[in-house]
């Protein structure tokens, strides 16, 4: 029986696709991890150096048995597969955000789909090369102490905080003949835009605005 064209170097993929299309156009099932997908000869033949386009031909020295329904069996993690087999349809890579764009890089390569490689390599170099610091962002804190209290508030900083600036705010009460002076602290630390800050109190808003007018 006649085979798809091979690739010899010159290799036109439309022609060769709607070859192997053509010649065999009855849908083919995947079991891939224990999940059944249902596609055609035309999807899987797409890339002729594939792994899907050799399992496509009759005389393919590919290992793949077959379970009770007559699905070619693949153990692989099906979790992968669907963005995998979307590309095959409609040359568009889509990627859920629960996805990591390496697995699928991962089964792209075990699959030898040659186009949907080099993709998803550009696409996670991109990544990489983005600023960190457009994912940082700085958070500012304001603490009332006295000034007893400073050394010890200071020196027990954690968690990345740092000190910025110190604001005497005077002494709202004494004893005897001694004030006790009451500071504002501001401190900040840079952290990622998805981590979610606690809303700061009303005393701690009102503090900081008595700070900034000062």
């Amino acid at each position: 029986m006649a085979e798809c064209p091979e690739s010899n170097g010159i290799v036109n993929n439309i022609v060769s696709e709607k070859w192997c299309g053509s010649r065999k156009s009855e849908w083919v099932r995947l079991n891939v991890g224990g999940h059944h997908f249902l596609t055609t000869r035309t999807t899987l033949c797409r890339d002729p150096k594939s792994f899907f386009f050799r399992l496509c031909q009759e005389d393919n020295n590919l290992a793949s048995d077959k379970d009770e329904t007559g699905a070619f069996m693949i153990d692989r993690d099906p979790t992968y597969f669907s963005p995998i087999l979307n590309f095959l349809r409609h040359s568009k890579l889509v990627i859920d955000k629960n996805l990591a764009e390496e697995g699928i890089l991962e089964e792209a390569e075990f699959y030898n789909i040659t186009e949907l490689i080099q993709l998803i390599r550009d696409k996670i170099r991109i990544r990489d090369e983005l600023p960190q610091k457009e994912n940082r962002k700085q958070v500012y804190r304001v603490l009332q102490c006295h000034e007893d209290e400073l050394t010890q508030m200071v020196s027990t900083m954690s968690d990345g905080w740092k000190f910025e600036q110190l604001i005497n705010v005077g002494s709202q009460y004494s004893y005897g003949n001694e004030d006790h002076s009451e500071f504002l602290c501001v401190v900040s630390r840079e952290c990622d835009k998805r981590e979610r800050e606690t809303e700061p109190t009303d005393r701690a808003k009102v503090l900081q605005q008595k700070g900034l007018r000062m």
